[in-house]
């Protein structure tokens, strides 16, 4: 599988501290920074994760920063992104098959290293289950459709 993965400075430690292990999973990975923990923006990195995924060059994302909110929140303004915050392994595996969530936004200061290595296994051990779900993400997809034909901001 393919996962790009940022965070912003907050975030930095555990990003540094998850990609080795995942890689050791067997799994590519595309760090678009943060690469120090200078501040940054967290949104910009963001964006840098969904163009990737959009683009069809990463199957998965994992953003991290203090709380996982600000990044999930600015990664879920794009029509198409399902941005989940998870702070245990159910939650994460849930966000997978039931909500087809491409990215997993996790909060350094909520969960430590142990807890996010589990988070990001189930979650990337997952997958859409669709079924029952599917009438779900269909709503979910005209309710962007009908903001984006409005432009609503």
């Amino acid at each position: 599988m393919h996962l790009v993965m940022g965070s912003d400075h907050a975030g930095y430690t555990l990003k540094e501290h998850l990609k080795p292990i995942i890689i050791g999973w067997g799994h590519a990975v595309k760090d678009v920074g943060c690469h120090c923990e200078a501040p940054v923006d967290y949104p910009d990195i963001a964006e840098e994760v969904v163009k990737i995924i959009k683009s069809g060059q990463a199957d998965l994302g994992l953003l991290v920063c203090g709380t996982g909110q600000g990044m999930a929140i600015a990664a879920n303004k794009v029509p198409g992104i399902r941005a989940a915050v998870c702070s245990d392994g159910f939650s994460a595996r849930a966000a997978r098959e039931h909500n087809d969530a491409n990215i997993l936004a996790l909060g350094a200061r909520v969960v430590g290293s142990g807890a996010a290595e589990l988070i990001v296994k189930q979650f990337l051990e997952s997958s859409y289950s669709g079924g029952r779900h599917q009438r779900r993400l269909d709503l979910i997809r005209d309710i962007e459709n009908k903001y984006l034909k409005q432009g609503e901001k």
